[in-house]
């Protein structure tokens, strides 16, 4: 049952990451066109400059289960490295259950009225031609904090397995 938890939270999370990591495409497209514009043609569009932004943050948000999932996070790992692999899972349970995890809930608890006010006004852009959608773009903080949960629970999970002895995992 445990191994088939690991799969379907492995699963999701891939496949979104996969999903998200289509917003890679216009976001450099995006960009090209705005240095193109500006550089080039010396004009420029506010509303293409935010929606850069807009992508980004989809994108990095997007993609933070799918980097814990692949071992692709930022880690200072000189101790790390040095570990065996139920020293790994160890370290990787208690940076989920004393680090990660109250974090996120940290995060999730300050950024829902945070995101829910933003919902609730319809905040859009403070300048007059900007994207009149940042309650949409600051929901991805929530985003940010399901996916990223989904991603440690499994690894969580797995580290729980590998200290048990299951060699599998």
């Amino acid at each position: 049952m445990l191994r088939f938890l690991i799969r379907l939270l492995d699963q999701i999370t891939l496949r979104l990451g996969q999903l998200f990591a289509m917003a890679c495409l216009p976001l450099v497209i995006l960009v090209f066109a705005n240095s193109l514009f500006r550089y080039i043609f010396g004009t420029g569009s506010l509303w293409a400059f935010e929606a850069v932004t807009y992508l980004f943050v989809i994108l990095m948000c997007g993609l933070s289960g799918w980097a814990l999932l692949m071992d692709e996070h930022v880690r200072v790992d000189i101790l790390y490295q040095l570990l065996g692999r139920r020293g790994k899972a160890a370290v990787d349970l208690a940076g989920c259950l004393f680090l990660l995890f109250p974090f996120l809930w940290l995060l999730w608890d300050r950024g829902l009225p945070y995101v829910q006010r933003s919902w609730r006004i319809s905040e859009g852009s403070v300048e007059m031609s900007g994207i009149p959608y940042v309650w949409a773009l600051k929901t991805f903080l929530l985003v940010f904090v399901v996916l990223t949960a989904l991603a440690g629970l499994s690894l969580a999970l797995k580290s729980a397995l590998r200290l048990a002895g299951d060699r599998e995992i």
